[in-house]
C-alpha cells in the first residue's frame, strides 16, 4: 500500500490480512474453514470488480487525452498506464494459477465443483507447495517486485510522490508479529504457508490479487489526475467588486469595477509582491495585506502616489510562466485632528478631554496614546482621551493606531487661571462692595473664591475653588479695632462695636482648588477686600 495515510479500503485489505495470519495459528475447526471460504468469494468478487474499474480507468486516461489533441507530454501515459495494466494482470494470473495448483493437489474441490472440508483442513499440501517447493519465495519475490515496477513507471512521467511498502513481508515486518516472540522470527512463507490449512492459504491468496489491485488502482488514478496539468484550465471563477475606496462618505459617489474572476484548480501559482511571498488560498486567489508606509511627501491634496510591483508564477503549456503584474494606489496623509474647548494650551494638573482623530485611516482607526510630561486616561470611543498635563513647559501626545505610529502633538501648558473674590449676602447675591452696608448685611456675608468664566466652562470638573485660608478685621481711621477673625468664622462680634464709616478690611493668603479626582489643591493667592461700614 502506499505511504502517506491510508484509504478505508487500504486499511480493511490490511485487518483481513492480519486476521488471516492470526488465524492459521490456531485450531481450525469446520465452522472456521468454511468462514474463510466465505471470505474468499468476497474477495474474489472484490478482484473482479477492482480489475474491470482498473481497465476501464485505462482506456478512460487513452480516451482523455485524446479528446485533448493527444498532447505529446500526455502520451506518455497511456502506454505507461496499459504497462501498469500488464504487470497487475502478470501478477494477478500467476497468484490465481498457484491458487488453482493448490486446490488441484489438495482435492479441496469435488466433483460439483464446492469445497471439501476435510481437504481445506489440509496443512500438508500449502507447506509443501511454497516451502519445500519453492513457490513461497517465488510469489514473495513476484510480489513485491510489482509495486517497485508500478513505481518506475510512474516516475518516467514525473510522479514521485507516489510510493508502495513491500507486499509480502516476514513477521518481523508487521506490527501485529513485531514483539510476539514465538512469531517474530518467521518468514513470509513460515507466516502464511506452512502447517496452514488450505482454506486458510486460498483465502490468503486472494488477498493478494486485491492488494495487487489495489497499487493498480492509486497509480491509475494519479495518473488520470495528472492529464492536462500543465493547462491553464479556467474553471474556478468568482465575481468580483473592486472598488476606489470602501470608505464612502455620505452624499458622495461609490466607485468601482464589478468583474469576473477566473483560476485553475490544476494550478498551484506562487505570488510575490514587493519581494514578499503572497499567501494563496486553495481556489488559487492571493490575499494581500500589508500596512502603508508613509510617503516622504504629499501632494497638495494631502496624497502621495505608489506603485505596487509584483509577480505570479503558474504552469501554462507545460511551463513556469511570469506573470508581471503593477498597481498603482495612493497614500492618504494621515494628519491629526484634535478638538476639544480648548487645543492650543492644555491647563496643568486638570483633566483636559480632547477628541483626537485621523480622517485619513477611516474604519482602520484604532488609536492609542502616549503622552510625556503628564498622564492620561483612556475614553469611553475610541479617540477620546483626557490628558492631565504636569506643572509647566509643554506636554507631547504620541498617537498610535493598530500599532503603528502616526505622529505627535505638543502643547504648551497653562497654569490654572487665579480666581476672583467676591463678598455674598446670606442669600448668595453679590455684595456691592463700591457701597457702606448695614452691619446687619455684614454680618451674614461670605467671602466666596469664583472661578475665570472661561476656565469654569471649559474645566468644570476642576474649576471647584474655595476661599481656604484669610482673615477680616475691623478697622477706625486707619487702627484695627478688635482681634481679627478668620474667614469663615462669624464676625457679629467683630461688628458689634462698629460704627459709621468703620472698614471691614478682608485679607486672603490661601485658596483650595478640588480637581476632577477630588483631591484638594491649595493655591497661593494674596488679596484684600473693603467695605465701609453703614
Amino acid at each position: 500500500m502506499a505511504g502517506g495515510k491510508e484509504t478505508p479500503r487500504q486499511r480493511m485489505i490490511g485487518i483481513m490480512y492480519l486476521v488471516l495470519t492470526a488465524l492459521l495459528a490456531l485450531q481450525v475447526s469446520n465452522q472456521i474453514l468454511q468462514k474463510f471460504v466465505l471470505l474468499n468469494d468476497g474477495m474474489e468478487r472484490t478482484s473482479k470488480n477492482y480489475a474491470l474499474k482498473n481497465g476501464g480507468m485505462v482506456e478512460s486516461i487513452e480516451y482523455t487525452i485524446a479528446q485533448q489533441g493527444n498532447n505529446e507530454k500526455d502520451l506518455p501515459k497511456v502506454a505507461a498506464s496499459k504497462k501498469i495494466r500488464a504487470n497487475s494482470k502478470e501478477v494477478f494470473d500467476y497468484i490465481e494459477a498457484l491458487k488453482m495448483e493448490l486446490i488441484e493437489k489438495s482435492n479441496a474441490k469435488n466433483e460439483d465443483g464446492n469445497f471439501s472440508n476435510s481437504s481445506l483442513k489440509n496443512t500438508e499440501v500449502s507447506g509443501n507447495l511454497f516451502a519445500n517447493q519453492g513457490k513461497g519465495e517465488e510469489l514473495k519475490k513476484k510480489l513485491n517486485d510489482f509495486p517497485k515496477a508500478v513505481e518506475a513507471q510512474l516516475k518516467t512521467l514525473g510522479i514521485t510522490n507516489l510510493t508502495f511498502r513491500p507486499i509480502a513481508r516476514d513477521a518481523s515486518e508487521i506490527d501485529l508479529f513485531a514483539n510476539d516472540m514465538e512469531a517474530r522470527s518467521k518468514s513470509f512463507v513460515t507466516l502464511n504457508f506452512v502447517k496452514s490449512p488450505v482454506g486458510a492459504a486460498i483465502a490468503i491468496l486472494s488477498q493478494f490479487q486485491n492488494e495487487v489491485l489495489n497499487i493498480e488502482n492509486e497509480a491509475l488514478t494519479t495518473i488520470a489526475n495528472s492529464i492536462g496539468s500543465f493547462y491553464f484550465k479556467a474553471d474556478i471563477t468568482e465575481a468580483k467588486i473592486s472598488a476606489i475606496s470602501n470608505v464612502v462618505a455620505a452624499g458622495t459617489k461609490f466607485e468601482g469595477t464589478m468583474f469576473i474572476a477566473s483560476s485553475s484548480s490544476s494550478a498551484s501559482p506562487t505570488m510575490t509582491l514587493d519581494g514578499r511571498s503572497i499567501p494563496v488560498d486553495e481556489k488559487g486567489f492571493g490575499k494581500i495585506e500589508f500596512v502603508a508606509t508613509p510617503a516622504s511627501s504629499y501632494d497638495d491634496k494631502g496624497t502621495a502616489k505608489k506603485v505596487l510591483k509584483g509577480q505570479i508564477v503558474t504552469n501554462v503549456g507545460g511551463e513556469d510562466k511570469v506573470l508581471p503584474i503593477e498597481y498603482e494606489y495612493f497614500v492618504a496623509q494621515p494628519v491629526i485632528k484634535i478638538t476639544s474647548e480648548v487645543v492650543q494650551q492644555l491647563y496643568a494638573g486638570c483633566a483636559n478631554e480632547l477628541n483626537i482623530d485621523v480622517p485619513a485611516l477611516g474604519n482602520a482607526y484604532a488609536p492609542e496614546f502616549t503622552v510625556t510630561n503628564g498622564d492620561r486616561i483612556k475614553g469611553a470611543k475610541a479617540g477620546q482621551v483626557t490628558v492631565i498635563p504636569n506643572a509647566s513647559g509643554k506636554v507631547t501626545i504620541g498617537v498610535s493606531s493598530g500599532g503603528n505610529k502616526i505622529g505627535d502633538e505638543t502643547f504648551d501648558i497653562k497654569p490654572v487661571p487665579n480666581p476672583t473674590i467676591s463678598v455674598q449676602t446670606a442669600n448668595g447675591s453679590e455684595l456691592d462692595i463700591s457701597q457702606a452696608q448695614p452691619t446687619n448685611v455684614l454680618s451674614g456675608v461670605k467671602i466666596v473664591a469664583k472661578s475665570d468664566p472661561n476656565f469654569a466652562r471649559t474645566m468644570a470638573k476642576d474649576a471647584n475653588f474655595a476661599v481656604t485660608g484669610g482673615e477680616i478685621t475691623l478697622v477706625r481711621n486707619d487702627v484695627p479695632r478688635g482681634a481679627p477673625v478668620s474667614i469663615g468664622a462669624g464676625i457679629r462680634g467683630l461688628l458689634g462695636g462698629a460704627t459709621a464709616g468703620d472698614i471691614l478690611v478682608i485679607r486672603i493668603n490661601q485658596i483650595t482648588r478640588t480637581n476632577f479626582r477630588g483631591e484638594k489643591i491649595p493655591m497661593d493667592f494674596r488679596g484684600v477686600v473693603t467695605v465701609r461700614v453703614k
